[in-house]
């Protein structure tokens, strides 16, 4: 029998046999009658984190800007921003159409939530994720969030510049960037949402057979070690077959390592115990009791997750470890898959509770 670490493996070099990550197919609530229209802008902002990267990410990243109805009535309001991030796999335009937004948006206002402006950026890459993590490889993500976007949000468009009126929400791996990013940065926002997270711990069920993971590693060696760019590693693993790469882009950037500039966590097919250890690093499950002081300045926080999503468990584990450190969330598992629900809990959920819990300013 192979010892668990083998299979620990396995799950990091085998990210793209299961759909972690997947957003592919949501339910879409009915449009509610009478809903006002909001406005759409698609803008890019420069990220000075994102520059310089090995990988040859643009630094012009796309985001996609929804300005509530009342935005252009009223000249002087000014409004909290929410901050919604994608999944692996695809993008800010991508992630529109699986929130339906703006429909849920507009349904969201109509049936009561407060008005908000709400921002999609785009966080592809090569290996089509980002993590939202901090890697020469692939630039900082982290930064571009909580840094070089709210500034760029903050200066251009009437917001309430303050922590307590932001909301970081995400699902799947932006549920794991929402993560994140929100237990390091409490100084940017005031309170989270996360929707199915991913990449929590850094052990997950179901990555197929342990006796497979050798094989498996030998295979990624070969393909990693004849690609000329990461343009030509990624035309060979097209959609989720690239998981593996993007995390390893993310998470053991390796500058000395022409031409990806990541490490993997085998050599030979055998385990890098260093690098596997890089991975694990990254799970919040493994970091999140050092950020208690931080989550502890949320006004709220809350979890949801579908009762047929395998990540239910680890989402339940932060729900429990907050819980076990008296840091109030509320907890949600509902019926549904990793992506059937997300377009209803954006509208009827999501968006209701930063109505309910970000800071609208004085009135």
């Amino acid at each position: 029998m192979r010892p668990k670490f083998s299979f620990v493996l396995s799950a990091l070099i085998s990210l793209a046999a299961v759909p972690l990550f997947a957003q592919v197919q949501t339910e879409v609530p009915a449009p509610v009658p009478g809903a006002k229209p909001v406005t759409v802008e698609r803008i890019r902002v420069h990220s000075a984190a994102i520059e310089g990267n090995l990988e040859g990410e643009s630094a012009d990243r796309d985001v996609i800007v929804f300005l509530p109805p009342s935005y252009n009535q009223d000249k002087h309001r000014r409004f909290p921003v929410v901050y919604a991030l994608h999944g692996y796999s695809i993008g800010a335009e991508q992630w529109t159409h699986e929130i339906h937004v703006p429909q849920t948006i507009e349904g969201a206002f109509a049936q009561g939530s407060q008005e908000m402006i709400v921002v999609l950026p785009d966080s592809k890459t090569a290996f089509n994720g980002s993590m939202y993590s901090s890697s020469q490889t692939t630039g900082d993500f982290e930064k571009f969030i909580y840094h070089d976007l709210v500034a760029y949000v903050d200066v251009h468009y009437r917001t309430i510049p303050d922590r307590r009126s932001r909301g970081l929400v995400g699902h799947s791996m932006g549920g794991y960037g929402a993560t994140r990013i929100g237990m390091k940065h409490p100084e940017v926002f005031g309170s989270l949402y996360i929707m199915s997270p991913c990449c929590m711990s850094p052990m997950a069920a179901g990555f197929g057979p342990p006796d497979q993971a050798k094989e498996r590693a030998l295979a990624n060696e070969k393909k990693v070690a004849a690609a000329k760019s990461p343009s030509d590693l990624a035309a060979q693993s097209p959609g989720f077959a690239s998981a593996g790469y993007a995390t390893a882009a993310a998470w053991a950037p390796d500058p000395k390592n022409p031409p990806l500039y990541f490490d993997l966590p085998t050599k030979n097919g055998d385990p890098q115990p260093e690098i596997v250890a890089k991975f694990a690093a990254n799970a919040p499950l493994a970091f999140v009791d050092q950020y208690i002081g931080n989550l502890k300045q949320y006004h709220a926080i809350a979890e949801d997750v579908g009762d047929e999503d395998g990540l239910r468990f680890d989402t339940e584990k932060l729900h429990e470890i907050l819980l076990s450190y008296g840091i109030e969330n509320s907890f949600e598992i509902y019926h549904g898959t990793h992506t059937s629900a997300v377009a209803d809990r954006f509208q009827n959920h999501v968006l209701p509770f930063f109505s309910r819990n970000l800071w609208f300013g004085a009135r």
